[in-house]
């Protein structure tokens, strides 16, 4: 080798462009051949070698695009493989599951849906993992990582406390027994930001707030892509700020939790004084009774819209996000009582903020955002030197 490193320098860079045209085939960014090479600045060559070492590594594909009507030399589509590598995510909800597999750009090539019946995190777990031998028995060595969402604060493959599914410390990784192929846990608040900043309504923002109310709250502020998860993986915790009343106690152990004020058990509670077991199955029904007209439905809703609503003002003084995005039970709150939602959302900004609030969009993404994130951060794992360098050498 050459003393002066070049060879390793020159491997280094042809790496870095691969790395390149995958990630931004797998955002959408680019299509064709010519996008490539206008979008990325490179030569007619470059690209060519590109893509040439990308077809033999079974990475991408090629064939030819439609006729445009312009002159000049056709090009050609750039498309996942197919028999490139793919994840297994896992989305872990309340009352349900879901294990899919997905290739390189995004789609759903397989998946698998079950009800939760128990909660005991030894049931789920087995349910979740029959379904995952079965998909990586018919997707082989292809599928190399495992992500997973699960409505819990993730630390490495566990999940360190899910106060309302009550678990604590539970191991994930045990969804496999394939040494090679990692388990990549996730917040499911946390990767529905992600989802909506990479392939939802906050595509391009530099900075996002996300909020997703399921059985309780959780987010996740996303700063150029990348996730502020904190020292411990528990950033994102917001539904455990203290914006409630100081005499209720919430699951997770503390006193005035804003979970407690927002979610479907506040709902049940203001309109009929109900303690509900079920906080989705509460929430679904109050927000029908309120759409029919029921005077105490109505109130509950507009009271529960606003204690949201000062909780995101809130939420952007203190962290001053481009804008912010909303899944779950708050897409329907905000769609049920959008004049008491703005109203405590503006009242609870500072002075400068309120001339150009952030706007708040509902996803794009739905029930899915948390399972399309978990994907997300899978490909994260491949689409690296080692990640490639690993899928060349399988």
């Amino acid at each position: 080798m050459d003393t002066s490193g070049r060879p390793g320098r020159a491997a280094a860079l042809r790496m870095e462009g691969q790395l390149h045209v995958l990630r931004e085939l797998h955002g959408g960014r680019i299509a064709t051949r010519a996008e490539l090479t206008t979008r990325l600045g490179l030569s007619r060559a470059s690209a060519l070698e590109i893509t040439a070492r990308l077809r033999e590594s079974a990475l991408v594909h090629e064939e030819a695009a439609p006729p445009d009507g312009r002159r000049g030399r056709p090009t050609t589509r750039l498309l996942p493989h197919p028999e490139g590598p793919l994840v297994c995510a896992v989305d872990i909800a309340h009352e349900t599951w879901t294990v899919a597999v997905v290739e390189l750009g995004g789609a759903v090539l397989a998946r698998t849906t079950g009800r939760i019946t128990s909660r005991r995190a030894e049931t789920v777990l087995a349910a979740v993992r029959r379904a995952v031998s079965g998909l990586l028995d018919a997707w082989g060595h292809r599928v190399r990582a495992l992500p997973v969402s699960a409505p819990g604060t993730a630390s490495g493959s566990r999940i360190v406390q899910a106060s309302n599914l009550q678990w604590r410390d539970v191991d994930l990784g045990t969804l496999t027994d394939d040494p090679d192929l990692p388990v990549l846990v996730g917040n499911d608040a946390t990767l529905s930001g992600i989802a909506e900043v990479r392939r939802g309504v906050a595509a391009g923002a530099d900075v996002a707030l996300h909020l997703k109310i399921d059985v309780g709250l959780g987010g996740i502020l996303v700063v150029n892509g990348s996730p502020m998860t904190g020292a411990t993986g528990g950033g994102g915790e917001f539904g455990h700020l203290p914006f409630g009343d100081p005499r209720r106690r919430c699951l997770c152990g503390a006193h005035g939790c804003w979970d407690t004020e927002v979610d479907g058990r506040a709902l049940a509670r203001i309109a009929w004084r109900e303690e509900a077991a079920e906080p989705r199955a509460a929430a679904q029904r109050v927000l029908a009774a309120a759409e029919a007209g029921d005077a105490a439905a109505t109130a509950a809703v507009d009271e529960v819209a606003r204690a949201f609503g000062r909780g995101v003002g809130g939420l952007v003084n203190a962290l001053d996000p481009r804008l912010v995005t909303v899944s779950g039970l708050a897409t329907g709150l905000l769609a049920a009582a959008p004049d008491a939602f703005d109203d405590a959302y503006r009242s609870g900004l500072i002075a400068y903020q309120r001339t150009t609030p952030p706007p708040v969009r509902a996803s794009a993404l739905g029930e899915d955002g948390s399972l399309i994130g978990a994907a997300e951060t899978g490909f994260d794992h491949i689409l690296t030197e080692s990640g490639i360098t690993a899928w060349r050498a399988r």
